[in-house]
């Protein structure tokens, strides 16, 4: 390998080097969003290594590409969507291997982005971004004349990747929670329809730990009917969010084509079987007739709901809960009726509401029945949380919908 090896007194001390990426990552996580970070981060590395091109690659979702994310000396990476296969080239030799890559020469190397050799890059540097142990992306450095990078310059690239690799995990999770929020806010009704004869009141709190894929809907059908949807998908932030949505959009379709709730769940299943075959999630349906004096329920591995009939106690509706939604579809699926007296009220609820590290699902839903009555919703539904959440936010998402029907 050919190259101009540049001695350590050339550069500042180490130390003061890593001071100057601790100062931006410390910035970063008071005000920055991940491009804005890694824009400025790069600037720095560039100044201090006296490079010609400095470029950040982060692993997209599935772990098998590599796609540029912020670029300086050489932006079309960026703007032309440049991405590469892990374990192929020179970025995705860095990334399967896990390990520092010296390119000497460029144009000889076979390196995988002809944009390398296009813009006239010499000499290259590639290091990992890992995090936590797990791989972020890849971060390199290159110059347009011969470089043979020394033992410091490759130690301080390192360790400042390590501190990039924190700060952008930190950074994307942040950012994606409050994706996730949004979305799943977005999706949730932000008020609940007026349909006469029924009074009703909804709470949705996000969990303190993670944002999930809890949703309710309710919805007038073409024939009078209203739709009643109870749902909780798998997984938490951004990935179940979207899932969640598709999931609520594909609901409402099929219940436009059935009128029974099982039927529609069973739909519901094939379609994410087939489409989103890793997703899974419990959803409970319920159609109450227009006169709202009977109720069609279905649920999906969904805990049933609690009905309060007036002057008498509350209890969980005597129903049967079939598989998850993204189980199979080989399993029928089943349909129960109950009757629905004036003055009664049915909750529906995630199992944010019920669930507890130190508790179990019984014990959760005993709670829940104690503190439900045949009531007005919204009076109802402070009295849920406030026996059930109390003054301790949820780690999970929490979701209440409550519906009376007028005495």
């Amino acid at each position: 390998m050919t190259g101009m090896e540049r001695p350590a007194d050339a550069l500042e001390g180490l130390a003061r080097k890593l001071e100057n990426i601790q100062a931006i990552t410390d910035e970063a996580f008071a005000h920055m969003g991940v491009d804005e970070f890694l824009d400025t981060l790069l600037d720095r590395v560039r100044s201090i290594l006296e490079v010609d091109t400095a470029v950040v690659l982060l692993l997209d979702r599935q772990g098998r590409l590599l796609e540029a994310t912020v670029a300086k000396g050489i932006e079309e990476e960026v703007s032309q969507g440049a991405h590469v296969p892990v374990g192929q080239g020179f970025a995705g030799r860095v990334a399967a291997e896990r390990r520092p890559v010296y390119i000497a020469d460029v144009a000889h190397a076979g390196v995988f982005n002809p944009l390398l050799v296009q813009r006239g890059l010499h000499s290259l540097l590639g290091v990992p971004l890992i995090g936590g142990g797990h791989l972020v992306g890849v971060m390199h450095v290159g110059t347009l004349a011969p470089r043979r990078f020394t033992a410091d310059e490759t130690e301080f690239l390192q360790l400042a990747a390590a501190r990039v690799a924190m700060a952008v995990q930190t950074l994307t999770s942040r950012a994606e929670r409050a994706g996730a929020l949004e979305l799943q806010r977005s999706l949730v009704p932000s008020s609940l329809p007026d349909i006469p004869g029924l009074e009703m009141a909804a709470r949705y709190r996000p969990g303190k730990e993670n944002v999930g894929g809890d949703w309710y809907d309710v919805f007038t059908l073409p024939s009078g009917e209203i739709g009643i949807v109870m749902g909780d998908v798998a997984g938490h932030g951004l990935p179940a969010a979207v899932v969640m949505g598709r999931m609520r959009s594909s609901l409402r379709a099929y219940a436009l084509e059935t009128a029974d709730p099982a039927q529609v769940l069973g739909k519901l299943d094939r379609k994410m079987l087939h489409f989103e075959p890793n997703a899974t999630a419990t959803v409970l349906y319920a159609i109450c007739s227009p006169s709202l004096d009977r109720v069609r329920v279905s649920s999906a591995g969904h805990p049933p709901p609690v009905i309060a009939l007036p002057e008498s106690p509350a209890e969980t509706v005597d129903m049967k809960q079939d598989l998850l939604i993204g189980f199979t579809t080989e399993t029928p699926r089943t349909t129960t009726v109950f009757d629905l007296p004036p003055g009664a009220l049915l909750c529906f609820y995630t199992d944010g509401l019920i669930e507890r590290r130190d508790n179990s699902v019984d014990s959760g839903i005993a709670r829940l029945c104690d503190a439900v009555y045949a009531g007005p919703p919204e009076q109802v539904g402070a009295a849920v949380m406030a026996a059930l959440i109390g003054r301790e936010r949820a780690s999970d998402d929490v979701a209440v919908l409550l519906l009376q029907r007028k005495p």
